[in-house]
């Protein structure tokens, strides 16, 4: 995968006035940054014509007032149409909701709170229409973001890379564009514990980066604590590889030999004639081989609850409604689900 520097310049005249643009944004509780976040990106969109677009805003069970933000918007603008989930699913299947929505030739996944910037578009667009399917924002610096957060993302993304065997760029997030094929053949995929950067990069054909400085987060707080990069980490590694049983395994091996070489000193220290180490010794042993078994079992039993949820066959989604202002009718509907 290539990846190329470039500015964050608005294109004026691309060609192609047919072709439809669809941006997804995930929304859960941003209600102080949507006003903003759709100014500039109505300008960057307008700045594209001819090229149509459309806004789908996914409404992840929003508890501050979010929504009827974004009604509101769909009211003023035939344009925006907002998804409306029927609970809080999660930003990765948020995402999904949107991109099973999407009618574009080309669909852009950006998030609302403005960490990545609206202007880098243009460039995504300008590297599709040289026939790259996925063009993805590469993150050359990224601003408001403490060293500790920064240190784990970086280590994470080298350790995917070392441990997977599809080639996922390191320093990438869920901003990119998807050109149509790569968006009907991302549908077809509906396993549950959904780790979309790697997804789309299973998926193959012609990608590459654009590199943009990110940005501090607009308000509010983030939607990504420890506990939930955790799990995100979780379900990259045990979604794409097989490493950690692999890892379970070996464990096992070395403990097995540390056992044995321990049973053979104890046999010759008992023909030498010593005395055999006691409690202190057994216990040792006991706590050393109990902790290794539970870390063997924690991580089978990772792989096997997400096997688990698989075979439940449960919807990745529950889509509540979808309200958008039908440009020929001019007034506003809910179509549900």
């Amino acid at each position: 995968m290539n990846e190329e520097k470039t500015d964050r310049g608005i294109l004026t005249n691309p060609a192609g006035g047919s072709e439809l643009l669809t941006v997804v944004v995930p929304v859960f509780n941003e209600v102080e940054t949507i006003d903003v976040f759709y100014t500039r990106m109505k300008k960057v969109l307008d700045s594209l014509s001819p090229m149509s677009y459309e806004l789908i805003f996914v409404d992840d069970g929003s508890r501050d007032g979010s929504f009827a933000k974004l009604t509101s918007l769909a009211d003023h603008d035939t344009r925006v149409r907002v998804a409306k989930l029927s609970r809080n699913f999660g930003h990765q299947n948020a995402v999904t909701a949107g991109v099973d929505t999407a009618r574009g030739d080309a669909v852009v996944i950006i998030d609302a709170d403005l960490q990545d910037p609206p202007e880098v578009i243009p460039n995504m667009i300008r590297k599709w229409r040289e026939g790259y399917d996925v063009v993805y924002g590469v993150r050359e610096h990224r601003e408001g973001e403490n060293w500790m957060k920064l240190y784990t993302a970086a280590l994470f993304y080298r350790i995917m890379k070392r441990i997977t065997k599809v080639e996922i760029p390191v320093d990438v997030g869920d901003f990119r564009l998807m050109s149509r094929r790569v968006v009907d053949k991302f549908k077809q995929i509906r396993e549950r514990d959904r780790f979309i950067r790697g997804l789309v990069s299973w998926v193959g054909f012609r990608q590459t980066g654009v590199r943009y400085k990110r940005e501090k987060r607009y308000a509010g707080e983030t939607k990504y604590p420890i506990g939930k990069m955790i799990k995100f980490s979780l379900d990259g590694i045990t979604s794409f590889s097989h490493a950690p049983l692999k890892i379970a395994t070996w464990l096992g091996y070395v403990v097995s030999l540390i056992a044995l070489l321990y049973t053979i000193i104890i046999i010759a220290e008992k023909f030498m004639g010593k005395t055999v180490p006691g409690f202190a010794s057994i216990m040792a042993g006991m706590l050393f081989l109990g902790g290794v078994q539970l870390i063997c079992l924690g991580i089978m039993g990772e792989y096997v609850g997400r096997i688990f949820n698989e075979t439940k066959a449960r919807p990745i989604y529950v889509l509540e409604e979808i309200y958008e202002k039908t440009p020929t009718t001019n007034e506003p509907g809910l179509h549900n689900t």
